[in-house]
Protein backbone atom coordinates (compact mmCIF):
# COMPACT_ATOMS: atom_id res chain seq x y z
CA UNK A 1 0.00 0.00 0.00
CA UNK A 2 1.59 3.25 -1.34
CA UNK A 3 0.18 6.72 0.93
CA UNK A 4 -0.51 9.41 -1.94
CA UNK A 5 -0.48 12.94 -0.29
CA UNK A 6 -3.67 14.69 -2.02
CA UNK A 7 -4.03 18.78 -0.54
CA UNK A 8 -4.88 17.77 3.55
CA UNK A 9 -5.39 14.10 4.24
CA UNK A 10 -4.00 10.89 2.73
CA UNK A 11 -5.74 8.65 0.07
CA UNK A 12 -4.33 4.74 0.26
CA UNK A 13 -4.25 3.10 -2.81
CA UNK A 14 -4.40 -0.68 -3.01
CA UNK A 15 -2.40 -3.13 -5.61
CA UNK A 16 -4.31 -5.59 -7.12
CA UNK A 17 -3.66 -9.14 -6.63
CA UNK A 18 -2.49 -11.69 -9.28
CA UNK A 19 -4.76 -12.54 -11.50
CA UNK A 20 -7.48 -10.55 -10.33
CA UNK A 21 -8.85 -7.67 -12.62
CA UNK A 22 -9.63 -4.19 -10.91
CA UNK A 23 -13.14 -2.87 -11.62
CA UNK A 24 -13.10 0.03 -14.52
CA UNK A 25 -12.28 3.05 -12.73
CA UNK A 26 -10.77 1.55 -9.82
CA UNK A 27 -13.48 1.75 -7.13
CA UNK A 28 -15.87 -1.04 -5.89
CA UNK A 29 -18.30 -0.07 -8.46
CA UNK A 30 -16.68 0.62 -11.15
CA UNK A 31 -15.81 4.79 -10.58
CA UNK A 32 -12.73 5.49 -9.23
CA UNK A 33 -11.73 7.88 -6.81
CA UNK A 34 -13.34 11.52 -7.19
CA UNK A 35 -14.94 10.55 -10.73
CA UNK A 36 -18.72 11.86 -11.12
CA UNK A 37 -21.36 8.95 -12.23
CA UNK A 38 -24.62 10.73 -13.25
CA UNK A 39 -26.95 9.90 -10.49
CA UNK A 40 -29.82 7.67 -11.37
CA UNK A 41 -32.69 6.86 -8.98
CA UNK A 42 -33.61 2.75 -8.66
CA UNK A 43 -36.20 3.47 -11.61
CA UNK A 44 -33.74 4.95 -14.54
CA UNK A 45 -34.48 8.39 -14.10
CA UNK A 46 -31.91 11.19 -14.36
CA UNK A 47 -31.90 14.82 -12.83
CA UNK A 48 -34.40 14.23 -9.62
CA UNK A 49 -33.16 14.32 -6.02
CA UNK A 50 -33.07 12.04 -3.46
CA UNK A 51 -36.07 13.03 -0.66
CA UNK A 52 -35.23 14.98 2.25
CA UNK A 53 -36.82 16.80 4.66
CA UNK A 54 -35.37 20.49 3.13
CA UNK A 55 -36.45 19.59 -0.47
CA UNK A 56 -39.82 17.89 0.23
CA UNK A 57 -42.29 18.88 -2.14
CA UNK A 58 -45.06 20.89 -1.08
CA UNK A 59 -48.15 18.96 -0.23
CA UNK A 60 -50.16 21.73 -1.68
CA UNK A 61 -48.30 20.73 -5.18
CA UNK A 62 -49.65 17.09 -5.03
CA UNK A 63 -53.14 18.40 -4.65
CA UNK A 64 -52.55 20.77 -7.19
CA UNK A 65 -51.55 18.47 -9.95
CA UNK A 66 -54.49 15.81 -8.90
CA UNK A 67 -57.24 18.02 -9.55
CA UNK A 68 -56.27 19.40 -12.60
CA UNK A 69 -56.22 15.85 -13.71
CA UNK A 70 -59.68 15.25 -11.90
CA UNK A 71 -61.01 18.40 -14.07
CA UNK A 72 -59.27 16.96 -17.26
CA UNK A 73 -61.19 13.89 -16.70
CA UNK A 74 -64.68 15.85 -15.87
CA UNK A 75 -64.31 17.03 -19.38
CA UNK A 76 -65.06 13.89 -21.16
CA UNK A 77 -66.32 10.67 -21.21
CA UNK A 78 -64.28 8.79 -23.73
CA UNK A 79 -62.99 5.54 -21.62
CA UNK A 80 -59.65 5.95 -23.84
CA UNK A 81 -58.59 9.20 -22.81
CA UNK A 82 -59.94 8.55 -18.86
CA UNK A 83 -57.83 5.28 -19.18
CA UNK A 84 -54.93 7.43 -20.11
CA UNK A 85 -55.80 9.72 -16.80
CA UNK A 86 -55.46 6.74 -14.76
CA UNK A 87 -52.33 5.25 -15.86
CA UNK A 88 -50.80 8.86 -15.94
CA UNK A 89 -52.04 9.14 -12.13
CA UNK A 90 -51.44 5.52 -11.32
CA UNK A 91 -47.78 5.88 -12.83
CA UNK A 92 -46.43 8.71 -11.19
CA UNK A 93 -48.08 7.19 -7.92
CA UNK A 94 -46.12 3.83 -8.22
CA UNK A 95 -42.44 5.83 -9.03
CA UNK A 96 -43.26 8.50 -6.55
CA UNK A 97 -44.91 7.28 -3.31
CA UNK A 98 -43.38 6.82 0.24
CA UNK A 99 -44.01 3.59 2.37
CA UNK A 100 -45.81 5.56 4.72
CA UNK A 101 -49.73 4.59 5.45
CA UNK A 102 -51.47 7.08 3.74
CA UNK A 103 -49.14 6.01 0.71
CA UNK A 104 -51.60 2.84 0.43
CA UNK A 105 -54.92 4.01 -0.09
CA UNK A 106 -54.13 4.03 -3.71
CA UNK A 107 -55.04 0.47 -4.24
CA UNK A 108 -58.29 1.37 -2.58
CA UNK A 109 -59.46 4.14 -4.55
CA UNK A 110 -58.51 1.78 -7.99
CA UNK A 111 -61.10 -0.93 -6.36
CA UNK A 112 -63.68 1.73 -5.01
CA UNK A 113 -63.89 3.22 -8.97
CA UNK A 114 -64.23 -0.47 -10.43
CA UNK A 115 -66.95 -0.57 -7.83
CA UNK A 116 -69.11 2.29 -9.22
CA UNK A 117 -68.61 1.35 -12.63
CA UNK A 118 -70.27 -2.15 -11.96
CA UNK A 119 -72.86 -0.50 -9.77
CA UNK A 120 -73.61 2.14 -12.45
CA UNK A 121 -74.31 -0.83 -15.03
CA UNK A 122 -76.08 -2.60 -12.56
CA UNK A 123 -78.82 0.46 -12.03
CA UNK A 124 -78.65 1.11 -15.47
CA UNK A 125 -79.97 -2.65 -16.27
CA UNK A 126 -82.38 -3.00 -13.34
CA UNK A 127 -83.95 0.52 -13.67
CA UNK A 128 -83.65 1.36 -17.30
CA UNK A 129 -81.77 4.78 -18.91
CA UNK A 130 -83.15 8.00 -20.99
CA UNK A 131 -81.11 6.39 -24.16
CA UNK A 132 -83.01 4.73 -26.62
CA UNK A 133 -81.11 1.98 -28.09
CA UNK A 134 -81.47 -0.53 -31.30
CA UNK A 135 -79.69 -3.15 -30.02
CA UNK A 136 -81.49 -5.23 -27.25
CA UNK A 137 -79.29 -7.69 -25.18
CA UNK A 138 -82.03 -9.04 -23.19
CA UNK A 139 -85.53 -8.24 -21.60
CA UNK A 140 -85.71 -8.62 -17.85
CA UNK A 141 -89.38 -9.07 -16.67
CA UNK A 142 -90.59 -5.76 -16.10
CA UNK A 143 -92.72 -4.90 -12.77
CA UNK A 144 -95.63 -2.63 -12.88
CA UNK A 145 -95.27 0.47 -10.49
CA UNK A 146 -98.19 3.33 -8.79
CA UNK A 147 -98.76 6.24 -11.34
CA UNK A 148 -96.38 8.44 -8.97
CA UNK A 149 -93.77 6.73 -10.09
CA UNK A 150 -94.01 7.65 -13.69
CA UNK A 151 -90.56 7.48 -15.53
CA UNK A 152 -89.03 5.23 -13.25
CA UNK A 153 -89.01 1.42 -14.40
CA UNK A 154 -88.03 -2.30 -12.84
CA UNK A 155 -86.56 -4.21 -15.54
CA UNK A 156 -87.55 -4.50 -19.13
CA UNK A 157 -85.74 -4.19 -22.67
CA UNK A 158 -81.92 -3.87 -21.74
CA UNK A 159 -79.98 -2.14 -25.13
CA UNK A 160 -76.48 -2.38 -25.83
CA UNK A 161 -76.78 2.05 -26.05
CA UNK A 162 -77.72 2.29 -22.46
CA UNK A 163 -74.99 -0.29 -21.12
CA UNK A 164 -72.08 2.01 -23.15
CA UNK A 165 -73.66 5.00 -21.79
CA UNK A 166 -73.43 3.85 -18.58
CA UNK A 167 -70.13 2.12 -18.27
CA UNK A 168 -68.86 5.84 -20.01
CA UNK A 169 -70.58 7.45 -17.12
CA UNK A 170 -68.88 5.27 -14.56
CA UNK A 171 -65.57 5.67 -15.92
CA UNK A 172 -65.50 9.70 -15.62
CA UNK A 173 -66.39 9.04 -12.02
CA UNK A 174 -64.15 6.41 -11.08
CA UNK A 175 -61.71 8.65 -13.10
CA UNK A 176 -62.09 11.23 -10.83
CA UNK A 177 -62.31 8.68 -7.32
CA UNK A 178 -58.59 7.42 -9.11
CA UNK A 179 -57.06 11.49 -9.26
CA UNK A 180 -58.31 11.78 -5.48
CA UNK A 181 -56.56 8.38 -4.63
CA UNK A 182 -53.73 9.83 -5.71
CA UNK A 183 -53.40 12.68 -4.07
CA UNK A 184 -54.11 10.88 -0.90
CA UNK A 185 -51.20 8.71 -1.70
CA UNK A 186 -48.61 10.94 -2.35
CA UNK A 187 -49.45 14.23 -0.37
CA UNK A 188 -48.43 14.19 3.39
CA UNK A 189 -51.94 15.42 5.23
CA UNK A 190 -49.79 16.53 8.48
CA UNK A 191 -47.60 18.82 5.85
CA UNK A 192 -50.44 19.89 4.49
CA UNK A 193 -52.32 20.90 7.37
CA UNK A 194 -49.39 22.67 8.43
CA UNK A 195 -49.52 24.93 5.18
CA UNK A 196 -53.15 25.96 5.24
CA UNK A 197 -54.05 29.67 6.50
CA UNK A 198 -54.48 30.35 9.93
CA UNK A 199 -58.14 30.92 9.76
CA UNK A 200 -58.97 27.88 8.18
CA UNK A 201 -56.88 25.76 10.95
CA UNK A 202 -59.67 23.96 12.64
CA UNK A 203 -61.46 22.92 9.66
CA UNK A 204 -57.88 21.27 8.50
CA UNK A 205 -57.76 19.48 11.19
CA UNK A 206 -61.07 17.83 10.39
CA UNK A 207 -60.57 17.25 6.67
CA UNK A 208 -57.16 15.68 7.81
CA UNK A 209 -58.48 13.87 10.59
CA UNK A 210 -61.15 12.53 8.31
CA UNK A 211 -58.17 11.52 5.27
CA UNK A 212 -56.24 9.99 7.48
CA UNK A 213 -58.96 7.56 8.52
CA UNK A 214 -59.16 5.50 5.62
CA UNK A 215 -55.65 4.98 4.70
CA UNK A 216 -54.93 4.04 8.37
CA UNK A 217 -58.01 1.59 8.18
CA UNK A 218 -56.49 -0.14 5.15
CA UNK A 219 -53.19 -0.43 6.25
CA UNK A 220 -55.13 -2.04 9.77
CA UNK A 221 -57.03 -4.39 7.48
CA UNK A 222 -53.81 -5.49 5.10
CA UNK A 223 -51.85 -5.85 8.41
CA UNK A 224 -54.65 -8.36 10.17
CA UNK A 225 -54.83 -10.30 6.99
CA UNK A 226 -50.91 -10.87 7.10
CA UNK A 227 -51.10 -11.71 10.03
CA UNK A 228 -53.90 -14.06 9.45
CA UNK A 229 -52.31 -15.60 6.96
CA UNK A 230 -49.06 -16.57 8.56
CA UNK A 231 -50.75 -18.56 11.22
CA UNK A 232 -52.58 -20.37 8.77
CA UNK A 233 -55.97 -19.19 8.87
CA UNK A 234 -58.21 -18.16 6.74
CA UNK A 235 -58.85 -14.47 5.10
CA UNK A 236 -61.69 -14.73 3.19
CA UNK A 237 -65.64 -15.60 3.94
CA UNK A 238 -67.68 -13.52 6.54
CA UNK A 239 -66.14 -15.40 9.60
CA UNK A 240 -62.88 -13.51 8.60
CA UNK A 241 -64.06 -10.70 7.80
CA UNK A 242 -65.92 -10.21 11.30
CA UNK A 243 -62.80 -11.16 13.12
CA UNK A 244 -60.63 -9.06 11.54
CA UNK A 245 -63.44 -5.73 12.35
CA UNK A 246 -63.10 -6.10 15.62
CA UNK A 247 -59.82 -5.45 15.80
CA UNK A 248 -59.79 -2.59 12.95
CA UNK A 249 -62.04 -0.97 15.16
CA UNK A 250 -60.61 -1.19 18.35
CA UNK A 251 -57.08 0.60 16.26
CA UNK A 252 -59.30 2.99 15.28
CA UNK A 253 -60.90 3.91 18.59
CA UNK A 254 -57.35 4.23 19.87
CA UNK A 255 -56.20 6.38 17.14
CA UNK A 256 -58.93 8.61 18.07
CA UNK A 257 -57.95 8.68 21.38
CA UNK A 258 -54.06 9.67 20.64
CA UNK A 259 -55.38 12.64 17.97
CA UNK A 260 -57.58 13.75 21.04
CA UNK A 261 -54.72 13.79 23.62
CA UNK A 262 -52.36 15.15 21.65
CA UNK A 263 -54.73 18.09 20.32
CA UNK A 264 -55.22 18.99 23.72
CA UNK A 265 -52.02 18.95 24.61
CA UNK A 266 -51.18 21.45 21.70
CA UNK A 267 -53.68 24.06 22.65
CA UNK A 268 -56.33 23.18 19.99
CA UNK A 269 -59.16 25.44 20.02
CA UNK A 270 -57.25 27.85 21.94
CA UNK A 271 -57.76 31.52 19.75
CA UNK A 272 -56.55 35.08 20.65
CA UNK A 273 -58.25 37.85 21.70
CA UNK A 274 -59.64 40.55 18.98
CA UNK A 275 -62.02 43.64 18.74
CA UNK A 276 -65.34 42.78 18.01
CA UNK A 277 -65.26 45.07 14.82
CA UNK A 278 -62.16 42.67 13.45
CA UNK A 279 -64.82 39.27 13.72
CA UNK A 280 -67.76 41.77 11.83
CA UNK A 281 -65.50 42.46 9.53
CA UNK A 282 -63.62 38.89 9.12
CA UNK A 283 -67.55 37.42 8.78
CA UNK A 284 -68.64 39.86 6.11
CA UNK A 285 -65.61 39.31 3.89
CA UNK A 286 -65.60 35.89 4.12
CA UNK A 287 -68.84 35.45 3.57
CA UNK A 288 -69.31 37.99 0.89
CA UNK A 289 -66.38 36.95 -0.96
CA UNK A 290 -68.32 33.35 -0.74
CA UNK A 291 -71.13 34.60 -2.57
CA UNK A 292 -69.44 36.40 -4.77
CA UNK A 293 -67.31 33.24 -5.95
CA UNK A 294 -70.40 31.00 -6.79
CA UNK A 295 -72.07 34.00 -8.19
CA UNK A 296 -69.12 34.65 -10.80
CA UNK A 297 -68.85 30.61 -11.29
CA UNK A 298 -72.64 30.26 -11.98
CA UNK A 299 -71.70 33.02 -14.68
CA UNK A 300 -69.35 31.12 -16.25
CA UNK A 301 -71.45 28.04 -16.50
CA UNK A 302 -74.56 30.26 -17.54
CA UNK A 303 -75.28 30.58 -20.88
CA UNK A 304 -75.54 34.39 -20.96
CA UNK A 305 -73.35 35.28 -17.67
CA UNK A 306 -69.61 34.84 -19.13
CA UNK A 307 -69.59 38.67 -19.39
CA UNK A 308 -69.83 39.45 -15.22
CA UNK A 309 -68.78 36.00 -14.45
CA UNK A 310 -64.99 36.36 -14.42
CA UNK A 311 -64.75 39.92 -12.49
CA UNK A 312 -67.35 39.05 -10.37
CA UNK A 313 -65.78 35.41 -9.42
CA UNK A 314 -62.46 37.49 -9.10
CA UNK A 315 -63.47 40.15 -6.29
CA UNK A 316 -65.36 37.62 -4.53
CA UNK A 317 -61.97 35.65 -4.27
CA UNK A 318 -60.20 38.89 -3.16
CA UNK A 319 -62.29 38.97 -0.51
CA UNK A 320 -62.54 35.81 0.54
CA UNK A 321 -58.30 36.11 0.67
CA UNK A 322 -58.87 39.47 2.47
CA UNK A 323 -61.04 37.35 5.35
CA UNK A 324 -59.02 34.39 5.62
CA UNK A 325 -56.21 36.64 6.28
CA UNK A 326 -57.63 39.10 8.81
CA UNK A 327 -58.70 36.08 10.49
CA UNK A 328 -55.23 34.36 10.58
CA UNK A 329 -55.27 37.31 13.80
CA UNK A 330 -57.65 34.22 16.10
CA UNK A 331 -55.19 31.87 15.89
CA UNK A 332 -51.91 31.35 18.20
CA UNK A 333 -50.60 28.93 16.13
CA UNK A 334 -46.47 29.23 15.01
CA UNK A 335 -45.12 27.19 12.37
CA UNK A 336 -42.03 25.40 12.68
CA UNK A 337 -40.02 25.41 9.32
CA UNK A 338 -42.88 25.51 7.07
CA UNK A 339 -42.25 23.77 3.49
CA UNK A 340 -41.42 26.13 0.73
CA UNK A 341 -43.22 26.62 -2.48
CA UNK A 342 -40.19 25.84 -4.94
CA UNK A 343 -39.48 25.41 -8.83
CA UNK A 344 -40.33 21.36 -8.41
CA UNK A 345 -43.92 22.26 -6.91
CA UNK A 346 -44.39 24.66 -9.52
CA UNK A 347 -43.89 22.23 -12.51
CA UNK A 348 -45.67 19.18 -10.59
CA UNK A 349 -49.01 21.85 -9.95
CA UNK A 350 -48.47 23.67 -13.54
CA UNK A 351 -48.79 20.27 -15.15
CA UNK A 352 -51.67 19.17 -13.54
CA UNK A 353 -52.96 22.78 -14.58
CA UNK A 354 -52.01 22.37 -18.22
CA UNK A 355 -53.97 19.00 -17.91
CA UNK A 356 -56.92 20.81 -16.89
CA UNK A 357 -56.62 23.99 -19.43
CA UNK A 358 -55.71 21.74 -22.76
CA UNK A 359 -58.73 19.12 -22.00
CA UNK A 360 -61.14 22.19 -21.47
CA UNK A 361 -60.48 24.09 -24.41
CA UNK A 362 -60.20 20.61 -26.16
CA UNK A 363 -63.64 19.34 -24.92
CA UNK A 364 -65.25 23.06 -26.52
CA UNK A 365 -63.08 22.34 -30.21
CA UNK A 366 -63.65 18.90 -30.18
CA UNK A 367 -66.68 17.96 -28.50
CA UNK A 368 -67.45 14.48 -30.63
CA UNK A 369 -63.71 13.54 -29.69
CA UNK A 370 -64.09 14.14 -26.25
CA UNK A 371 -67.65 12.53 -25.91
CA UNK A 372 -68.36 10.02 -28.06
CA UNK A 373 -72.05 9.21 -28.86
CA UNK A 374 -73.71 6.24 -28.19
CA UNK A 375 -76.33 6.85 -30.40
CA UNK A 376 -75.79 5.61 -33.16
CA UNK A 377 -73.30 3.04 -31.53
CA UNK A 378 -69.97 3.66 -32.78
CA UNK A 379 -66.12 2.90 -31.22
CA UNK A 380 -64.46 5.82 -29.70
CA UNK A 381 -61.58 6.85 -31.47
CA UNK A 382 -58.03 7.90 -29.32
CA UNK A 383 -57.93 12.21 -30.35
CA UNK A 384 -54.29 12.65 -30.78
CA UNK A 385 -53.59 16.01 -29.23
CA UNK A 386 -55.64 15.78 -26.23
CA UNK A 387 -53.94 12.42 -25.17
CA UNK A 388 -50.69 13.99 -25.65
CA UNK A 389 -51.84 17.00 -23.21
CA UNK A 390 -52.93 14.44 -20.64
CA UNK A 391 -48.81 12.76 -20.84
CA UNK A 392 -48.53 16.15 -19.52
CA UNK A 393 -49.37 14.43 -16.37
CA UNK A 394 -46.34 12.69 -16.14
CA UNK A 395 -43.70 15.53 -15.38
CA UNK A 396 -44.01 14.51 -11.45
CA UNK A 397 -42.33 10.99 -12.25
CA UNK A 398 -39.36 12.99 -13.94
CA UNK A 399 -38.84 16.39 -11.52
CA UNK A 400 -40.23 15.52 -8.19
CA UNK A 401 -38.24 14.05 -5.36
CA UNK A 402 -37.03 10.70 -5.34
CA UNK A 403 -38.51 8.84 -2.03
CA UNK A 404 -35.48 6.63 -0.37
CA UNK A 405 -34.97 2.95 -1.10
CA UNK A 406 -36.17 1.70 1.95
CA UNK A 407 -39.10 4.05 1.98
CA UNK A 408 -40.72 3.39 -1.74
CA UNK A 409 -40.56 -0.07 -1.81
CA UNK A 410 -44.75 -1.01 -2.69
Amino acid sequence: MTPLARGPRTVTTHAAAPGHQAPAGGGPGGAGEGSRVPAYDKRGLRGAPEARRGNALHAGAWWVWALGLATGASRTTNPLLLGLIVAVAGYVVAVRRTAAPWARSYGAFLRLGLVVIGLRLVFSTLLGSPVPGAHTLVTLPEVALPAWAQGIRLGGRVSAEQLVFAFYDGAKLAALLVCVGAANALANPARLLKSLPAALYEAGVAVVVAMTFAPNMVADVARLRTARRLRGRPTGGVKAVLQIGLPVLEGALERSVAVAASMDARGYGRTAQVPAAVRRTTSALTLGGLLGMCAGTYGLLAAQGAVFGLPVLLLGLALALAGLRLGGRRSLRTRYRPDRWGGRAWLVAGSGAAVAALLAYAAVTDPEGLRPGVVPLVAPALPLWPAAAILIGLLPALVAPVPPKEASSL
